[in-house]
């Protein structure tokens, strides 16, 4: 079991995936600028981040649900977690909903995400979560996920690998790719002037006696 200063944040893995460089700027460097993408994603996530519930029938919602792992060493926020009670008032089922600005990813950044948010939530509540979905904005509707075993070995794989790279304090080097123009701190990052042939040549002779 991690003691709370090994604590990495659950949002640490999704900017991993993305992009490990990406993930240490943020979360070593501490840096960060806004863009249209994540500016979205604030205006959705406005109505979850408030720490309130509601009830309606049989079902119970909470909003901007505190989460750990003690396991794991993580810990996060759930947009909206659903407990849904059966009718003698015993709980049935528990279905976390992570709200998205965007549209489904290719990548498993996102699934890897709320795979944490679930593994969080078992440990905590002492109980199996096989289920769970995204609200994406841009298309206006759940998207349902499977939390598999595999889904789960890679998102413990992913959590090692985050701790590993905040608690070694260093910024891998920059590599361009396509994916890099939607990336919030291209700015701060400019993995195409980091990557400039001339850029490598003069770093190699400051360090050649």
């Amino acid at each position: 079991m991690l003691v709370e200063e090994d604590f990495i944040q659950i949002n640490a893995l999704q900017h991993y995936v993305f992009c490990p460089r990406q993930c240490a700027l943020i979360h070593v460097e501490q840096v960060w600028q806004e863009n249209l993408f994540t500016v979205r994603g604030n205006i959705l996530h406005e109505k979850v981040d408030r720490d309130t519930h509601e009830m309606r029938g049989s079902v119970k919602t909470v909003r901007g649900l505190r989460i750990h792992s003690y396991r794991l060493g993580i810990v996060g926020r759930c947009d909206v977690v659903e407990f849904h009670y059966a009718r003698d008032g015993t709980l049935a089922q528990v279905f976390p909903v992570e709200f998205k600005a965007g549209k489904p990813k290719q990548d498993v950044s996102d699934r890897v995400q709320l795979c944490a948010q679930v593994l969080c939530l078992e440990e905590m509540l002492n109980r199996s979560i096989p289920r769970a979905a995204f609200f994406y904005g841009r298309i206006r509707r759940r998207e349902y996920v499977n939390i598999t075993e595999p889904l789960r070995r890679h998102t413990e794989e992913i959590i090692q690998a985050v701790r590993t790279l905040i608690h070694g304090m260093k910024v891998p080097p920059a590599t361009y790719s396509p994916k890099c123009r939607n990336c919030s701190i291209r700015d701060i990052c400019q993995p195409k002037a980091m990557n400039s042939r001339k850029l490598q040549r003069y770093i190699k002779q400051l360090y050649t006696p």
